[in-house]
């Protein structure tokens, strides 16, 4: 485990690009050259990097040369195993006594990357690194049946349910579920699109390029003449491939991506430059704009600062283009970096390790993919110390905040597609229970549990949330009253039972610290008895998962 995070951090700071200094290609007459239009940051100098976009695909595939000065490709060595691949290092949230952090604060994630990329190593007969499994994103990989809003206007309502904790009786789980509102695919704003694919020698497997252009063309199929699509690569240079192109003409962005070989190293730093000016010369207003990022995220060629390439990011992001990151491939695959560019981004991240999967995230769900209806979303909640006497926010631990984020419209945080379904759970314990994990403080006031009156509080839920369009957060206010512990022995919903038995298998893959006893075999019942109509698989596809880690566990 040394050796992989070791060999992480050497990708993670090879893979940002330089912001000054990077070189570019002449200028010809048969090419427009295109400034960015993006202005600079306080204390920054505007960019003067141009491109060149070809007028024709079949006339020249043109390269920008990336920076390859202060790479560290010199220093890996020749015999380096492929078996590096990377992840952010995440502890577990820790428990917290109400009485001295009464609030917890969060962003929402909507990316589901850890689940496919569990599923990947559980199908190959390995149980995944334990920082490869974010619990949120497991649980968020399936929608549930929650109420949504009547209106965009509102563009989410929220569901709040408790029940007794399934691996341990003695605490209780409080479930919070977010519905997003439901576009109708014809009313889906026309997007303007851009491929951004790695096309550099690691990319050459069956896994990596070859299912990446099935997977785009996936997508294109379900593109209308409304829309534009435009593709860029980058290998040892990045590279324009198709202009802009109406989105109804499937055969020319079809020929495009047949195109596509893998070979050299990958400079993917120029490449998300280029992107981003392509999404700017074709940038629809009001509509969806947006680069997608195909890569198994090895950028090996660059300047090694990751920072500098989420301020480019981040400020390309407030101009009103978005990123999404899809990635590919095993043995070198830098997750970390995927999943943290994506959120910088304002887009969504997910791991393609099948042609199953692509469909899932770039048809299915296209639209809550592509399109968002609202964006920085926060949750916080205030736990009366009077009632819970601890809570613990189950995943999400890169996602949380300061208090004092939440109301601070400046920090970025989640956004929420349409029709997409968001799902937190913490775990308390009630004052005077056979829950509580912490020892008293020998000095500290201790709260007194007290006679909860049906008509009390618990807890107090608050959300925050921006329509697209606007800079100022709306707030939503969400009492949680003390009737709903009472009523809390009542067999608890489908939804709350299936979301539940996934944050139980994810903490057991992550070690299974607050978990007790409970088993693989206890996973599976609690999913067995909630799967629903299950009209997809997904669910069916889990409790297969559960037995296949079971039996690589041994248990």
């Amino acid at each position: 485990m040394k050796n992989i995070l070791t060999t992480g951090l050497l990708v993670l700071a090879a893979a940002a690009m330089a912001v000054q200094g990077c070189e570019t290609a002449p200028e010809e007459t048969s090419a427009q050259s295109v400034t960015p239009a993006a202005g600079p940051s306080p204390g920054r100098t505007r960019e003067s990097a141009t491109r060149t976009v070809p007028m024709e695909f079949h006339t020249a595939l043109r390269f920008v040369p990336g920076p390859t000065q202060g790479g560290l490709e010199h220093l890996r060595p020749p015999s380096a195993p492929l078996d590096r691949e990377a992840y952010q290092h995440l502890a577990d949230n820790p428990v917290k006594r109400a009485a001295e952090a009464p609030v917890s604060t969060f962003s929402v994630d909507v990316d589901t990357g850890a689940y496919a990329n569990t599923r990947r190593f559980l199908d190959g007969g390995l149980l995944p690194p334990q920082d490869a499994v974010r619990v949120e994103e497991l649980i968020n990989y399936f929608s549930y049946d929650y109420p949504g809003p009547a209106d965009s206007q509102r563009p989410f309502e929220v569901t709040t349910e408790v029940a007794a904790t399934p691996w341990n009786p003695d605490t209780y789980l409080l479930h919070i579920g977010i519905k997003g509102y439901e576009v109708p695919r014809a009313d889906r704003p026309p997007a303007n699109l851009v491929f951004l694919v790695d096309v550099s020698g690691s990319m050459s497997p069956p896994d990596k390029l070859p299912l990446l252009v099935k997977a785009l063309r996936l997508l294109t199929r379900e593109l209308t003449a409304e829309d534009r699509v435009s593709i860029a690569v980058y290998a040892g240079a990045a590279g324009a491939v198709l202009e802009p192109t109406p989105g109804d003409e499937t055969r020319k962005i079809a020929a495009a991506l047949g195109q596509l070989s893998a070979g050299g190293s990958t400079a993917g730093a120029s490449g998300i430059r280029l992107a981003y000016d392509m999404a700017q010369e074709a940038f629809i207003e009001g509509g969806i704009n947006r680069v997608i990022l195909a890569t198994d995220g090895d950028f090996n060629v660059g300047v090694a600062d990751v920072e500098a390439l989420k301020d480019l990011i981040e400020r390309r992001r407030d101009g009103g283009i978005t990123l999404t990151t899809l990635g590919f491939g095993t043995g070198n695959y830098n997750e970390a970096l995927m999943e943290q560019i994506a959120d910088v981004g304002n887009g969504n991240y997910a791991y393609i390790d099948s042609l199953k999967e692509a469909r899932k995230v770039l048809v299915t769900e296209l639209s809550s993919t592509l399109h968002t209806i609202a964006k920085d979303v926060k949750v916080q909640i205030e736990f009366n110390p009077a009632v819970v006497a601890e809570y613990r926010l189950i995943g999400y631990e890169n996602r949380v905040l300061r208090r004092e984020d939440f109301r601070n419209d400046k920090v970025d945080a989640g956004d929420i597609g349409a029709g997409h379904t968001v799902t937190a759970l913490y775990e308390i314990a009630l004052a005077g229970g056979k829950g509580e994990r912490l020892d008293p403080l020998r000095y500290g006031e201790q709260a007194v549990a007290e006679e909860v009156a049906p008509d009390s509080e618990f807890a107090f839920l608050k959300l925050r949330y921006k329509l697209p369009e606007e800079d100022t957060s709306r707030l939503i206010e969400v009492p949680l009253a003390g009737a709903m512990l009472e009523d809390a022995p009542n067999r608890p919903s489908e939804a709350f039972r299936f979301a539940a038995s996934v944050a139980a298998f994810g903490q057991l893959l992550r070690g299974g610290t607050y978990t007790g006893s409970f088993a693989y075999a206890d996973v599976e019942a609690l999913a067995r008895d909630a799967r629903g109509l299950d009209a997809n698989g997904y669910r069916s596809e889990f409790l297969s998962l559960v037995q296949l880690a079971g039996s690589l566990n041994g248990s």
